[in-house]
């Protein structure tokens, strides 16, 4: 996450995927086998947990001193969005979504397009032949 700059997501991330490996750890079936995805699409960070189990999770509202019960609560208060996908006997996919920051990379500024001056720059320009392309491979 670091690498996409995506530090302030960190916490709440870590978060959320903890949680719902725990729920792989904790219900999962026949195997605890999980594979864990982290996609940035243009706006919004993914993270989604694949497990084997085809039963899909519920949230429930735990009680003032339970101590489990509580993670897909947790998961939806840090997170933008969040949700499960069937795959049939193949499991499921737990996912959530974080709300991406925008990139604060500066632009080039380019000068404002007039027609006139690239009409001329295109008529008194020199038309460059090059030579032929030739491969690097014999015949």
């Amino acid at each position: 996450m670091r690498y996409w700059h995506l530090d302030p997501l960190i916490d709440r991330a870590a978060l959320g995927v903890t949680e719902l490996l725990t729920n792989v750890h904790r219900h999962a079936e026949p195997d605890k086998i999980c594979t864990v995805d982290i996609e940035l699409l243009l706006d919004r960070l993914v993270v989604s947990v694949h497990d084997h189990d085809p039963r899909l999770p519920e949230v429930r509202d735990a009680e003032a001193f339970e101590t489990c019960g509580r993670g897909l609560a947790m998961v939806a208060a840090v997170s933008e969005s969040w949700g499960v996908r069937p795959e049939g006997e193949a499991g499921k996919v737990v996912w959530f979504t974080l709300a991406a920051p925008s990139p604060t990379v500066d632009l080039p500024t380019y000068p404002a397009y007039d027609a006139a001056s690239a009409r001329s720059l295109v008529a008194t320009t020199p038309v460059r032949t090059h030579a032929p392309a030739r491969s690097a491979v014999p015949g």
